[in-house]
C-alpha cells in the first residue's frame, strides 16, 4: 500500500542526519589555544618599556594606533626629560606635542596624557590609582589602557586587554563575534579563567604580532591551525 504523502514527510525527517554544531568555546578546544599559547610564549610580557605605573600609562596611551617599537624609541628621552607625573601636568600640550610628534596623532595623546597627570596629580596624590572606576576618569583612559596598567604594573586581573591583535584573535578563531572592544573582552572573560587574564593578554598579544598577522597570517606554522577556520587562513 503506497505511504501517504504526510507519512513519507514524517519518514523522509526521520532518516535525515542531524547536523552536529561546532562549540569554539568548549573547554576542550580552550584548553588547546591555552596550550599552544603556553609553549609559545611561556613568559609573554608587555612590550612596552617602562620603569613604573606611570610611565606604562603614557606608553600605553602613546601607543594607540602607533607600533610599540616607535614608542619605545619616544618614551626613554620623553621619561628623561619628564621624569614625573608633576612634570608632565605642568607642560602645555602643545609643547609635549613636539616631543610625541613621530607617535601619531601627536596633538591628542598629548593633550589626554597633560590632562591624565594633572588629575593623578590633583586627586590621587601623584600616584597612578589601582582601580577601574579610577583609571577611567583619566582623559585618554578606556579599558583597553586600563587594563594594561592594573594587570602589567599592579598585577590585578581585571579583565583582558582587548587590541587590535586580540580582536583580530577572537574573531578568527571565533571566540566572539562582537564588533566592540569591550563587548569581546566581556565574551573573552567569560571562557577564559580568571587566572589567566593578565597572562593570556600578553601571549595573544605577541601571538597576533609573530604569527596571526593581519594581513597574511603564518597558519603553516601556526599550532592551532588545525582548530582554525578563519576564513582568510593561507592553509
Amino acid at each position: 500500500m503506497p505511504l501517504k504523502t504526510s507519512e513519507k514527510t514524517t519518514r523522509k525527517k526521520a532518516v535525515m542526519p542531524i547536523r552536529s554544531r561546532i562549540d569554539y568555546t568548549s573547554k576542550a578546544r580552550m584548553n588547546k589555544i591555552f596550550a599552544a599559547l603556553d609553549k609559545l610564549f611561556p613568559n609573554a610580557q608587555c612590550a612596552l618599556k617602562h620603569e613604573n605605573a606611570f610611565q606604562l600609562l603614557v606608553a600605553t596611551i602613546l601607543s594607540a594606533q602607533c607600533t610599540d617599537t616607535r614608542v619605545n624609541m619616544v618614551t626613554p628621552g620623553l621619561f628623561q626629560k619628564y621624569p614625573t607625573p608633576q612634570d608632565f601636568a605642568a607642560l602645555r600640550p602643545e609643547v609635549l606635542a613636539e616631543d610625541i610628534r613621530s607617535t601619531g596623532f601627536f596633538r591628542n595623546k598629548a593633550k589626554n596624557i597633560v590632562g591624565a597627570a594633572k588629575k593623578i596629580v590633583s586627586d590621587f596624590g601623584g600616584q597612578v590609582p589601582r582601580t577601574m572606576e579610577e583609571l577611567l576618569s583619566l582623559p585618554g583612559v578606556a579599558r583597553k589602557t586600563a587594563n594594561v596598567v592594573l594587570g602589567t604594573a599592579y598585577g590585578l586581573a581585571t579583565g583582558i586587554v582587548v587590541d587590535t591583535h586580540v580582536f583580530r584573535f577572537a574573531h578568527r578563531l571565533k571566540l566572539s563575534q562582537e564588533q566592540s572592544p569591550e563587548k569581546v573582552e566581556q565574551d573573552l572573560m567569560k571562557i577564559v579563567p580568571k587566572d589567566r587574564w593578565i597572562t593570556f593578554s600578553h601571549q595573544v598579544i605577541w601571538f597576533g604580532r609573530k604569527v596571526c598577522l593581519a594581513r597574511k597570517p603564518l597558519c603553516a606554522t601556526c599550532p592551532i591551525e588545525k582548530i582554525c577556520d578563519a576564513p582568510d587562513k593561507t592553509v
